[in-house]
């Protein structure tokens, strides 16, 4: 069943000028870093709407193209907006394994992200796959409760810090708790983009309230 997973709207999309390919910029969601560029043409944009998985047009094998059909390396869709001139894409995905032919996470190289992003998208594995030896390991195996008081811990540490400490320890402190939280949203089957999204709705709400 097709599934519109994008505001764009692909009439009002300027073909003509592009001579009906549009470069798309690949973004990963969660981390923010460019992953790739590719282009589309009308059919293959249709396709990546309808089946949620990032469809090209390849000028090298003149067809469309699904990324990951081969290596399994697919690009998941969630969003697709177009710039100001209506004449280029940038296309949020969530990567299942490396973008790069070369395995790369991004054909771009070390391009810049956002590290809690990308340190969200581990524990994510971390939960799924669960290592030895690991740490993250240990706090799922011993469940959200345990995980809950951790982050009460950390929290104490870090208002502590945040009083009499020097400013390297309130960091430490700072990071230790961002990870535990992490963790504890995990746990829950959450993420830390949710609770973005809930400040990014207060926020929007708050703009809103100033200006009306």
């Amino acid at each position: 069943m097709s599934t519109d997973f994008t505001p764009v709207d692909p009439a009002t999309l300027d073909w003509a000028k592009v001579d009906g390919l549009m470069p798309a910029i690949i973004q990963d969601a969660a981390t923010l870093r460019v992953l790739m560029l590719g282009y589309m043409d009308r059919d293959a944009l249709d396709k990546t709407r309808a089946s949620g998985r990032v469809t090209f047009f390849s000028r090298s094998k003149q067809r469309l193209w699904t990324k990951g059909e081969t290596s399994g390396n697919h690009l998941e869709l969630v969003e697709i907006r177009t710039d100001c001139d209506a004449d280029t894409l940038l296309v949020s995905v969530r990567p299942h394994g490396p973008t790069c032919h070369t395995g790369a996470t991004s054909c771009f190289g070390a391009t810049p992200g956002n590290f809690l992003g990308a340190l969200d998208a581990l524990v994510k594995q971390r939960e799924q796959d669960r290592p030895l030896n690991s740490y993250t390991t240990q706090l799922f195996e011993k469940g959200p409760r345990h995980i809950a008081q951790k982050v009460g811990e950390e929290g104490v540490e870090t208002a502590l810090a945040g009083v009499v400490q020097r400013d390297e320890d309130l960091l430490g402190e700072s990071a230790d708790l961002l990870f535990h939280l992490i963790v504890l949203l995990r746990s829950r089957g959450l993420s830390l983009e949710d609770a973005v999204a809930v400040l990014e709705t207060r926020h929007a709400k708050a703009v809103e309230k100033a200006a009306g």
